[in-house]
Order: C-alpha cells, then structure tokens, then sequence
C-alpha cells in the first residue's frame, strides 16, 4: 500500500426533498448572493429551479440565474458565467445538475476569484488554482460524481480541445443528493452513468499497485453496486432503491475513496476526451463503454492477475488458477457484455466517429506527441492510435 492523504470536504445531504432545504443550508454559512448555475429546461420544467429558487428567496438568499450548460460543458459557458458573479457581486455557487453543470459552475467559481487569470489556463495547467468562490451542488444525474471530486473538465468549442484539471478548490461544499430528482432521467443517459460510476472505479482498480485489499474490497463493492443499480434503473425508472444506490455509488467513485493507497491513472477518460472532444454529440459515457474493452485487451498483459481478480470478484467469473489469463479475458468480455445489456456502445464506428479522424485523435491525447499516458502499461502516440483502431474495428 502507498503512502497517501484522504480528503473529503463535501457535506452530503441525502434523501427525499432535501433540496427545498438549500435556502436555509446555505444562509446558514452566511452567503449573502447566489448564482444558481443549471443546464436545459428539465429543470424548468420540472418544477426544480422554482422551488430552489423559492427557498433561496425564503431564506433571504439573493440570487442570479444561468441556465443553458450541455453536455461537455463549454469555455464560451465559463466566460459568460465569470462576467456574471462579477457583475452581480455573487459570493457562491449553486450547481443544478450533473457533471456538466458542476464542471461549469466549479471553473465559474475559480475564475470569478481570479479574474486577472484567463480561467483557460486553469484547464491547460498553465496556472494553478489559488482561491475559487465555494460552490454548492443539487444533483440531478448520477454519473459523473464531480459533486465530490477535486476535478473539473471543460471543453474549448472553438478548438474542440477538452480538458481537465484537478484542485481541492474544486471540490463543492455541500451536495444534496435526492434520488427522486433521477427518476426521469431516460435509459440512455442512465446506462452512460453507469459506465461511468464503474470506470471511475475502474481507473483505480486496475493498477500495478499491492497490498490494498480494504481499498480493493471498496472498489469491488461499488463496481457490483452500480451495475446492479444501472440494470434496475433502466427497467424500473422510479426505483428509489435503486437510484439512491446509484447516486451514493456516482459519489464514492470519484471522491478518491476507492484509490487510498493505490496510484490513480485514467489513461481510458484521456483517450475517451479527445473523442467527445471532437464529437461534442458523443455523451461521456458511452465514449468511455465504446473504448474500454480495447484499451483493456492492449493493457492487461502487465498485470494479468489483476485483471483475472476482476473478472472473479466483481462478474463472479471461477479464477482460472493454472491459466489466469483466461479469467482475465473473460472479465473483459463480461464487462463489454454488461455495456451490451444495458444498450452501451463497444466501438467507435458506431458512435459515427470517422476512421480516418484516429490518427489526429492520437495526436491531440499525445498533446503533439509531447506526452505519455502513464499506467500498467505506458502509453505513447502509437499506443494511443493502437486503442483507437482496435475500439474502431472492434
């Protein structure tokens, strides 16, 4: 096990209609102006952003508003919200949403706290975060689990460079997580949450790294949870069981609970940004399902064992003690079939990415073939043109 530090300073507020409380929660750290930061018009339409707005206004709150955050939230977003807490001399952050709406609101947050640095250069770690507004999340999708994480992704539109940067500023600080908000969240959108509460894990799991069973069992755990919860949400979608497992399990994933003493790589959302990247259609998560057998299949001779525990403790696969290898590719296929059964791309081509784009998409992950991916197995430009023809072809 590797020396390491475990911080988590996000108070989770949990449960049936806690958000009509975020009025009184956030009077209660003294906040004085809000910008309530949120995505389309399903909070609209649903009556969220009304009753949050209600409480706020019950509470004394002031507040300003910004809505229109998609998917692979954008810099043009960032800017206009920057402007808009200066202007309005807002002093908090209040995310309505998912990851998209999060990642926003937190790079919002931290140019609005420094607005003589271009917030781009937070995303191109040509500066480091020094101080941010606090930010405040209700979640409305289980995914991402950017509502506990210290990271933050932004997509440049004009270039189609997306990027992510880490910082314990950007970790929000409170969220409130009431699993009805999900219940209308389609079947698309909650198998791509699935994917990616599991790789989240997954990028932790599948390392080099010894002697962490308590971790591993962590990991384990939340991997068989979300894809039990990702199957029972798509075919019972007001499931509260269900979609509360599935919202616990988006946060534990990725608040670096299931990677204490093992060292965190995530070569598959690299390679997987650069894809939404250039395709902003392309949802995260199922970029993320189309690459992952590939990218697995490339790797897992460097740790094959590691691979073949996978495969017996999360699919219950029999450990093949005389050929591990055997077990370990039977977990891959058992994780690309789990992708299958809840409607999940296993390949590129059929998220319409062009075969004739992978060799620029190796380009820009390699950042110009200036950088290599570290992991089980290091990845150069070639490799990553490797992963992105076998995820074409597979």
């Amino acid at each position: 096990m590797k020396d390491f530090e475990f911080y988590t300073p996000t108070k989770v507020i949990f449960g049936r209609e806690k958000e009509n409380q975020v009025g009184e929660i956030i009077k209660s750290y003294g906040f004085q102006k809000v910008l309530v930061h949120f995505g389309g018009q399903s909070a609209k339409k649903s009556g969220l952003l009304d009753r949050v707005l209600k409480s706020l206004d019950e509470a004394g709150i002031a507040h300003a508003q910004l809505g229109g955050v998609q998917a692979n939230p954008t810099l043009e977003m960032v800017r206009k919200g920057i402007a808009l807490c200066l202007e309005e001399k807002v002093d908090f952050v209040l995310a309505v949403g998912g990851g998209s709406v999060i990642d926003s609101s937190k790079d919002i947050a931290n140019g609005a706290a420094s607005p003589e640095v271009d917030v781009w250069d937070f995303s191109m770690k040509k500066q480091t975060v020094a101080k941010s507004l606090p930010v405040g999340v209700i979640l409305t999708l289980a995914a991402a689990g950017s509502e506990m994480s210290s990271s933050c992704v932004i997509t440049d539109e004009k270039t189609g460079m997306k990027r992510g940067y880490n910082s314990e500023y950007n970790r929000p600080l409170f969220a409130i997580e009431n699993p009805e908000l999900t219940y209308t969240v389609d079947a698309y959108q909650t198998g791509c949450g699935a994917v990616d509460i599991m790789m989240h894990t997954m990028e932790r799991y599948l390392t080099a790294d010894e002697g962490t069973y308590l971790t591993d069992g962590i990991a384990e755990g939340v991997m068989r949870a979300a894809a039990q919860a990702g199957l029972d949400c798509i075919r019972d979608p007001e499931n509260y069981e269900a979609r509360a497992n599935m919202m616990w399990a988006s946060s534990v994933a990725h608040n670096d609970l299931t990677q204490c003493g093992r060292t965190f790589f995530m070569q598959v959302h690299q390679l997987e940004h650069e894809i939404s990247g250039m395709y902003p259609q392309v949802a995260h998560g199922a970029g993320l399902a189309a690459l992952w057998g590939s990218w697995a299949r490339y790797v897992y001779k460097e740790k094959t064992e590691r691979f073949a525990q996978f495969a017996n403790r999360v699919w219950n696969i029999p450990y093949d003690f005389e050929n591990p290898e055997r077990t370990a590719l039977a977990g891959i296929e058992a994780q690309e079939n789990y992708y299958r059964s809840i409607r999940m791309p296993v390949n590129l081509k059929s998220l319409g990415v062009k075969e004739e784009d992978l060799e620029q998409l190796a380009e820009n992950c390699s950042f110009g073939r200036t950088r290599m991916l570290p992991g089980i197995r290091e990845l150069d430009c070639g490799d990553m043109l490797e992963i992105y023809k076998m995820a074409y072809e597979a």
